[in-house]
Protein backbone atom coordinates (compact mmCIF):
# COMPACT_ATOMS: atom_id res chain seq x y z
CA UNK A 1 0.00 0.00 0.00
CA UNK A 2 1.29 3.49 -0.85
CA UNK A 3 2.33 5.56 2.15
CA UNK A 4 0.04 8.51 2.94
CA UNK A 5 1.21 11.85 1.59
CA UNK A 6 1.89 14.68 4.01
CA UNK A 7 -0.12 17.73 2.93
CA UNK A 8 -0.40 21.23 4.27
CA UNK A 9 -2.75 22.01 7.12
CA UNK A 10 -1.30 19.68 9.77
CA UNK A 11 -1.66 22.15 12.65
CA UNK A 12 -2.59 19.49 15.20
CA UNK A 13 0.59 17.52 14.57
CA UNK A 14 2.71 20.69 14.53
CA UNK A 15 1.26 21.85 17.84
CA UNK A 16 1.91 18.44 19.35
CA UNK A 17 5.58 18.74 18.38
CA UNK A 18 6.22 22.44 19.08
CA UNK A 19 3.59 23.30 21.67
CA UNK A 20 0.91 25.94 21.85
CA UNK A 21 -2.81 25.80 21.34
CA UNK A 22 -3.96 24.85 17.87
CA UNK A 23 -6.10 27.98 17.59
CA UNK A 24 -3.08 30.20 18.29
CA UNK A 25 -1.02 28.88 15.38
CA UNK A 26 -0.76 30.80 12.11
CA UNK A 27 -1.34 28.29 9.33
CA UNK A 28 0.44 29.34 6.13
CA UNK A 29 0.88 25.78 4.90
CA UNK A 30 -2.05 25.73 2.47
CA UNK A 31 -2.90 27.65 -0.69
CA UNK A 32 -6.30 28.89 0.46
CA UNK A 33 -7.82 32.37 0.57
CA UNK A 34 -7.07 33.32 4.21
CA UNK A 35 -10.21 35.45 4.45
CA UNK A 36 -13.31 33.31 3.92
CA UNK A 37 -16.14 35.05 2.12
CA UNK A 38 -19.27 36.03 4.00
CA UNK A 39 -21.75 33.18 3.86
CA UNK A 40 -25.17 33.82 2.34
CA UNK A 41 -28.18 32.64 4.28
CA UNK A 42 -29.02 28.97 3.80
CA UNK A 43 -32.73 28.12 4.14
CA UNK A 44 -33.43 25.70 7.01
CA UNK A 45 -35.00 23.16 4.63
CA UNK A 46 -31.60 22.72 2.96
CA UNK A 47 -30.22 21.39 6.24
CA UNK A 48 -33.33 19.36 6.92
CA UNK A 49 -33.73 17.43 3.66
CA UNK A 50 -31.58 15.37 1.34
CA UNK A 51 -30.25 17.50 -1.54
CA UNK A 52 -33.09 18.10 -3.99
CA UNK A 53 -32.34 18.01 -7.70
CA UNK A 54 -33.03 21.73 -8.07
CA UNK A 55 -30.10 22.46 -5.74
CA UNK A 56 -27.83 20.38 -7.95
CA UNK A 57 -29.06 22.03 -11.13
CA UNK A 58 -28.74 25.54 -9.68
CA UNK A 59 -25.15 24.83 -8.64
CA UNK A 60 -24.33 23.33 -12.04
CA UNK A 61 -25.69 26.31 -13.96
CA UNK A 62 -23.84 28.73 -11.67
CA UNK A 63 -20.63 26.74 -12.16
CA UNK A 64 -21.12 26.76 -15.94
CA UNK A 65 -21.34 30.55 -15.95
CA UNK A 66 -18.47 31.02 -13.51
CA UNK A 67 -16.10 28.61 -15.24
CA UNK A 68 -17.33 29.57 -18.74
CA UNK A 69 -17.79 25.93 -19.74
CA UNK A 70 -20.41 26.64 -22.42
CA UNK A 71 -22.55 23.63 -23.25
CA UNK A 72 -21.14 21.63 -20.31
CA UNK A 73 -22.82 21.76 -16.92
CA UNK A 74 -20.00 20.99 -14.44
CA UNK A 75 -20.62 18.13 -12.04
CA UNK A 76 -20.48 18.99 -8.31
CA UNK A 77 -18.24 16.59 -6.38
CA UNK A 78 -17.38 16.32 -2.68
CA UNK A 79 -13.93 17.84 -3.15
CA UNK A 80 -11.76 17.10 -6.18
CA UNK A 81 -9.85 14.51 -4.15
CA UNK A 82 -12.94 12.32 -4.41
CA UNK A 83 -12.73 12.16 -8.20
CA UNK A 84 -8.94 11.81 -8.26
CA UNK A 85 -9.61 8.49 -6.52
CA UNK A 86 -11.91 7.49 -9.38
CA UNK A 87 -9.54 8.25 -12.26
CA UNK A 88 -7.97 4.76 -12.34
CA UNK A 89 -11.41 3.41 -13.33
CA UNK A 90 -11.39 5.74 -16.34
CA UNK A 91 -7.83 5.13 -17.52
CA UNK A 92 -7.28 2.45 -20.19
CA UNK A 93 -6.12 -0.75 -18.52
CA UNK A 94 -2.53 -1.75 -19.15
CA UNK A 95 -1.46 1.70 -20.35
CA UNK A 96 1.08 3.90 -18.59
CA UNK A 97 0.06 7.13 -16.86
CA UNK A 98 2.04 10.38 -17.19
CA UNK A 99 1.97 13.04 -14.48
CA UNK A 100 3.66 16.38 -15.14
CA UNK A 101 5.78 16.76 -12.03
CA UNK A 102 6.54 17.79 -9.38
CA UNK A 103 2.93 18.39 -8.48
CA UNK A 104 0.09 17.35 -6.19
CA UNK A 105 1.12 13.91 -4.99
CA UNK A 106 -2.28 12.23 -4.72
CA UNK A 107 -2.44 11.61 -8.47
CA UNK A 108 0.61 9.35 -8.49
CA UNK A 109 -0.54 7.70 -5.30
CA UNK A 110 -4.02 6.91 -6.66
CA UNK A 111 -2.73 5.41 -9.91
CA UNK A 112 0.10 3.54 -8.21
CA UNK A 113 -2.32 2.00 -5.71
CA UNK A 114 -4.48 0.83 -8.64
CA UNK A 115 -1.53 -0.95 -10.25
CA UNK A 116 -0.76 1.52 -13.04
CA UNK A 117 2.81 2.25 -14.13
CA UNK A 118 3.30 5.97 -13.46
CA UNK A 119 5.81 8.19 -15.26
CA UNK A 120 6.54 11.48 -13.52
CA UNK A 121 7.60 13.66 -16.45
CA UNK A 122 9.17 17.08 -16.47
CA UNK A 123 7.59 18.39 -19.66
CA UNK A 124 4.64 17.92 -21.99
CA UNK A 125 6.90 16.68 -24.79
CA UNK A 126 7.72 13.61 -22.66
CA UNK A 127 4.11 12.43 -22.85
CA UNK A 128 3.86 9.90 -25.67
CA UNK A 129 1.65 7.26 -27.29
CA UNK A 130 2.42 4.77 -24.53
CA UNK A 131 0.42 6.90 -22.09
CA UNK A 132 -3.27 6.18 -21.74
CA UNK A 133 -3.84 9.14 -19.45
CA UNK A 134 -1.87 12.26 -18.55
CA UNK A 135 -2.32 14.70 -15.67
CA UNK A 136 -1.37 18.38 -15.86
CA UNK A 137 -1.99 20.70 -12.92
CA UNK A 138 -2.43 24.19 -14.37
CA UNK A 139 -1.42 26.48 -12.68
CA UNK A 140 0.82 23.94 -11.03
CA UNK A 141 1.19 23.28 -7.33
CA UNK A 142 3.74 24.04 -5.92
CA UNK A 143 5.79 25.94 -8.52
CA UNK A 144 3.00 27.82 -10.29
CA UNK A 145 3.95 26.72 -13.81
CA UNK A 146 1.31 27.62 -16.39
CA UNK A 147 0.75 25.91 -19.73
CA UNK A 148 -1.04 27.73 -22.53
CA UNK A 149 -4.46 26.43 -23.54
CA UNK A 150 -3.29 25.84 -27.12
CA UNK A 151 -0.47 23.63 -25.85
CA UNK A 152 -2.85 21.59 -23.71
CA UNK A 153 -5.31 21.24 -26.57
CA UNK A 154 -2.51 19.84 -28.73
CA UNK A 155 -1.65 17.37 -25.97
CA UNK A 156 -5.29 16.32 -25.76
CA UNK A 157 -5.36 15.65 -29.49
CA UNK A 158 -2.26 13.43 -29.24
CA UNK A 159 -3.68 11.44 -26.36
CA UNK A 160 -7.15 11.11 -27.90
CA UNK A 161 -5.64 9.76 -31.12
CA UNK A 162 -4.38 6.81 -29.09
CA UNK A 163 -7.57 6.42 -27.03
CA UNK A 164 -6.10 8.28 -24.07
CA UNK A 165 -7.40 10.98 -21.72
CA UNK A 166 -6.08 14.32 -20.52
CA UNK A 167 -6.81 15.46 -16.96
CA UNK A 168 -6.22 19.16 -16.28
CA UNK A 169 -6.40 20.14 -12.62
CA UNK A 170 -7.30 23.83 -12.37
CA UNK A 171 -7.59 23.94 -8.59
CA UNK A 172 -5.87 27.34 -8.57
CA UNK A 173 -7.53 28.54 -11.77
CA UNK A 174 -9.90 31.08 -10.22
CA UNK A 175 -7.08 33.58 -9.77
CA UNK A 176 -5.99 33.22 -13.41
CA UNK A 177 -9.16 32.47 -15.44
CA UNK A 178 -7.38 33.32 -18.67
CA UNK A 179 -5.39 30.09 -18.39
CA UNK A 180 -8.47 27.85 -18.16
CA UNK A 181 -9.26 25.20 -20.74
CA UNK A 182 -12.91 25.11 -19.60
CA UNK A 183 -14.24 27.35 -22.40
CA UNK A 184 -12.92 24.80 -24.93
CA UNK A 185 -13.99 21.67 -23.05
CA UNK A 186 -17.20 21.04 -25.01
CA UNK A 187 -15.13 20.34 -28.12
CA UNK A 188 -12.58 18.07 -26.45
CA UNK A 189 -14.03 14.59 -26.01
CA UNK A 190 -11.31 13.02 -23.83
CA UNK A 191 -10.67 15.97 -21.53
CA UNK A 192 -11.46 16.09 -17.80
CA UNK A 193 -11.01 19.35 -15.88
CA UNK A 194 -11.14 19.59 -12.10
CA UNK A 195 -11.95 22.86 -10.35
CA UNK A 196 -11.72 23.57 -6.63
CA UNK A 197 -14.35 25.69 -4.90
CA UNK A 198 -12.84 26.08 -1.45
CA UNK A 199 -9.45 27.58 -2.31
CA UNK A 200 -10.65 30.81 -3.92
CA UNK A 201 -13.62 31.38 -1.61
CA UNK A 202 -11.68 30.36 1.51
CA UNK A 203 -14.08 27.51 2.30
CA UNK A 204 -11.92 24.40 2.02
CA UNK A 205 -13.80 22.74 4.87
CA UNK A 206 -16.90 22.65 2.68
CA UNK A 207 -15.27 19.89 0.56
CA UNK A 208 -16.68 20.96 -2.79
CA UNK A 209 -15.30 20.87 -6.29
CA UNK A 210 -16.47 20.48 -9.89
CA UNK A 211 -15.61 18.18 -12.76
CA UNK A 212 -15.90 19.52 -16.31
CA UNK A 213 -16.06 16.99 -19.15
CA UNK A 214 -18.30 15.70 -21.90
CA UNK A 215 -21.58 14.15 -20.77
CA UNK A 216 -20.61 10.49 -20.99
CA UNK A 217 -17.62 11.00 -18.69
CA UNK A 218 -19.61 13.04 -16.20
CA UNK A 219 -22.33 10.38 -16.13
CA UNK A 220 -19.75 7.76 -15.22
CA UNK A 221 -18.27 9.92 -12.47
CA UNK A 222 -21.72 10.71 -11.09
CA UNK A 223 -22.62 7.01 -11.06
CA UNK A 224 -19.40 6.07 -9.29
CA UNK A 225 -19.89 8.76 -6.63
CA UNK A 226 -23.40 7.54 -5.87
CA UNK A 227 -26.49 9.49 -4.78
CA UNK A 228 -26.32 12.64 -2.65
CA UNK A 229 -22.55 12.85 -2.93
CA UNK A 230 -22.53 16.61 -2.27
CA UNK A 231 -24.39 18.07 0.71
CA UNK A 232 -27.32 20.42 0.29
CA UNK A 233 -25.62 23.31 2.13
CA UNK A 234 -22.55 22.99 -0.13
CA UNK A 235 -24.75 23.06 -3.24
CA UNK A 236 -26.70 26.05 -1.93
CA UNK A 237 -23.51 28.00 -1.23
CA UNK A 238 -22.13 27.17 -4.66
CA UNK A 239 -25.31 28.30 -6.37
CA UNK A 240 -25.17 31.63 -4.57
CA UNK A 241 -21.44 32.43 -4.48
CA UNK A 242 -20.60 31.35 -8.03
CA UNK A 243 -23.28 33.77 -9.25
CA UNK A 244 -21.85 36.67 -7.23
CA UNK A 245 -19.36 39.37 -8.18
CA UNK A 246 -16.01 37.76 -7.31
CA UNK A 247 -13.82 40.72 -8.28
CA UNK A 248 -13.50 41.96 -4.66
CA UNK A 249 -12.26 38.49 -3.67
CA UNK A 250 -9.64 38.54 -6.42
CA UNK A 251 -8.52 42.05 -5.37
CA UNK A 252 -8.20 41.00 -1.75
CA UNK A 253 -6.13 37.96 -2.71
CA UNK A 254 -3.92 40.16 -4.88
CA UNK A 255 -3.32 42.55 -1.98
CA UNK A 256 -2.47 39.68 0.35
CA UNK A 257 -0.06 38.27 -2.26
CA UNK A 258 1.79 41.59 -2.52
CA UNK A 259 2.07 41.74 1.25
CA UNK A 260 3.49 38.20 1.43
CA UNK A 261 6.05 38.92 -1.27
CA UNK A 262 7.12 42.07 0.60
CA UNK A 263 7.64 40.09 3.82
CA UNK A 264 9.66 37.42 2.02
CA UNK A 265 11.79 40.00 0.22
CA UNK A 266 12.42 41.78 3.52
CA UNK A 267 13.74 38.50 4.93
CA UNK A 268 16.05 37.99 1.96
CA UNK A 269 14.04 35.06 0.62
CA UNK A 270 13.64 34.74 -3.14
CA UNK A 271 10.29 33.67 -4.61
CA UNK A 272 10.95 30.78 -6.99
CA UNK A 273 7.35 30.35 -8.15
CA UNK A 274 3.75 30.25 -7.02
CA UNK A 275 0.27 31.56 -7.71
CA UNK A 276 -1.68 34.45 -6.15
CA UNK A 277 -2.61 32.05 -3.33
CA UNK A 278 0.90 30.92 -2.36
CA UNK A 279 4.59 31.59 -2.89
CA UNK A 280 7.30 28.99 -3.32
CA UNK A 281 10.66 29.82 -1.79
CA UNK A 282 13.89 28.00 -2.65
CA UNK A 283 16.56 28.37 0.02
CA UNK A 284 19.39 26.15 1.25
CA UNK A 285 18.30 26.82 4.82
CA UNK A 286 14.68 25.80 4.25
CA UNK A 287 14.71 23.08 6.89
CA UNK A 288 16.04 25.41 9.58
CA UNK A 289 13.61 28.16 8.55
CA UNK A 290 10.73 25.71 8.82
CA UNK A 291 11.78 24.71 12.34
CA UNK A 292 12.28 28.31 13.45
CA UNK A 293 8.84 29.28 12.19
CA UNK A 294 7.32 26.31 14.03
CA UNK A 295 8.97 27.55 17.22
CA UNK A 296 7.00 30.76 16.64
CA UNK A 297 3.88 28.68 16.01
CA UNK A 298 3.78 29.45 12.29
CA UNK A 299 3.34 26.52 9.91
CA UNK A 300 4.50 26.53 6.29
CA UNK A 301 4.68 23.67 3.80
CA UNK A 302 7.88 21.70 3.32
CA UNK A 303 8.56 19.02 0.70
CA UNK A 304 10.33 15.73 1.24
CA UNK A 305 11.32 15.57 -2.44
CA UNK A 306 12.75 19.12 -2.45
CA UNK A 307 14.36 19.88 0.93
CA UNK A 308 15.32 23.41 -0.15
CA UNK A 309 11.68 24.37 -0.87
CA UNK A 310 9.10 26.00 1.37
CA UNK A 311 5.60 27.05 0.33
CA UNK A 312 4.10 30.06 2.07
CA UNK A 313 0.36 30.66 1.99
CA UNK A 314 -1.21 34.08 2.46
CA UNK A 315 -1.58 35.65 5.88
CA UNK A 316 -5.04 37.04 6.69
CA UNK A 317 -4.03 40.61 7.55
CA UNK A 318 -1.22 43.08 8.28
CA UNK A 319 -0.83 41.95 11.88
CA UNK A 320 -0.10 38.41 10.73
CA UNK A 321 2.25 39.79 8.06
CA UNK A 322 4.14 41.45 10.91
CA UNK A 323 4.10 38.22 12.92
CA UNK A 324 5.65 36.32 10.02
CA UNK A 325 8.21 39.06 9.40
CA UNK A 326 9.27 39.05 13.06
CA UNK A 327 9.65 35.27 13.08
CA UNK A 328 11.77 35.36 9.94
CA UNK A 329 13.96 38.10 11.45
CA UNK A 330 14.72 35.79 14.37
CA UNK A 331 16.26 33.22 12.04
CA UNK A 332 20.05 33.40 11.91
CA UNK A 333 22.03 31.59 9.28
Amino acid sequence: MNAPIVHGGGITAAAASFGGRVEDWLDLSTGINPNPVALPQIPPRVWHRLPDRHLVETARHAARDHYRSGAILPLPVPGTQSVIQLLPRLAPAGRRVAILSPTYGEYARAFGAAGFAVDTVGGIDEIGPEHGLAVVVNPNNPDGRVHAADRLEELHARLKAGGGFLVVDEAFGDTSPETSLAPRAAGLANLIIFRSFGKFFGLAGLRLGFAIARGDILMRLEDWLGPWAVSGPALALAGSLLNSDVSPIARSIGERQKALHAVLAGAGLAVAGGTPLFALVADAGAGDIYTELCRHHILVRRFDYAPDWLRFGLAPDVSDDARLAAALRSFTR
